[in-house]
């Protein structure tokens, strides 16, 4: 585990939260991070509750306030990416039990949404997902379904959508209220994981992608998806990072935005994918 990284991570909060004005460059100065990473963590402290105010004209300085109405209580609006959680996993496994900020963190993941799925699962109960917020409908509403996973991190659920009769991963940060009804599972022998890769998708067959980087495209790598540190091996100067892909999105769009210090080594379908991509942005966006 790279301690500088979650020394970063936990030390722009105290930075945000502090008197003193910090601007995006003092903060990648300070941190060591990349103008993307400060900009992605800002995104996640709003997401959380917190308010991120701009206090000057120009818009480059930064600080956290008090938290935004509705949320009135920390517990509730807390939750950690995959990568955050294995962030702060690893960090609080150095801590003794009795650490009162190892104790701290621990409850903070604890919720009434949390409690309610924990409830839902071990009774075999359907609930109701409350304004879920999805990214990819891009719609809030209703999701009637039966829970059957929770992962370690309380981060997302495994759930049987009843309504479509599938599947389907759901983010916990987005749920807005849970609804525990009287009614138990009718579909355990259809309940199944999909895995997730690196680059956070799932839905479809692995493929295997081999990626040569230099050394600004594995530092972004590890800051953007932490998890896929665990296929990263040296290679002179440079780097190789190797896995399992569960579609090419995530990848895709990563080599993407670096595509003068990512070399495909291995990836006919990733391949395709990029080409496909940059013939878009060449021809129908008139680059």
């Amino acid at each position: 585990m790279d301690q500088p990284k979650v020394e970063r991570m936990l030390r722009m909060i105290q930075l945000l939260a502090s008197n003193v004005e910090y601007s995006i460059d003092d903060l990648m100065e300070r941190l060591d991070m990349s103008r993307r990473t400060v900009y992605r963590y800002l995104d996640t402290f709003k997401e959380a509750g917190f308010a991120v105010q701009k206090v000057n004209p120009s818009g480059n300085v930064y600080r956290l306030a008090t938290l935004r109405k509705p949320f009135t209580d920390l517990s509730k609006v807390v939750y950690f990416s995959d990568e955050e959680a294995y962030i702060m996993n690893a960090l609080m496994d150095q801590l003794d039990n009795n650490n009162p900020i190892k104790q701290g963190l621990r409850r903070k993941t604890n919720s009434a949404v949390v409690d309610a799925l924990t409830t839902a699962i071990k009774g075999k109960r359907k609930v109701v997902l409350h304004r879920y917020s999805s990214s990819h409908s891009k719609t809030t509403k209703d999701y009637t379904v039966e829970p059957y996973r929770l992962n370690n991190n309380y981060i997302d659920i495994w759930a049987y959508d009843t309504r479509d009769g599938v599947n389907k991963r759901f983010k916990v940060s987005r749920i807005d209220e849970v609804e525990l009804l009287d009614e138990p599972w009718e579909n355990e022998a259809l309940h199944e994981e999909e895995p997730l890769d690196a680059f956070r998708m799932h839905g479809h067959a692995p493929a295997h992608v081999k990626l040569r980087l230099d050394y600004v495209a594995k530092n972004l790598l590890v800051e953007e998806f932490p998890m896929a540190e665990k296929g990263l091996t040296p290679d002179g100067d440079h780097w190789i990072w190797e896995g399992d892909v569960r579609g090419m999105d995530g990848v895709g769009r990563f080599v993407l935005g670096l595509p003068m210090f990512i070399e495909v080594l291995e990836g006919d379908e990733l391949r395709s994918f990029l080409r496909e991509h940059a013939a878009y942005v060449l021809n129908d966006m008139g680059v």
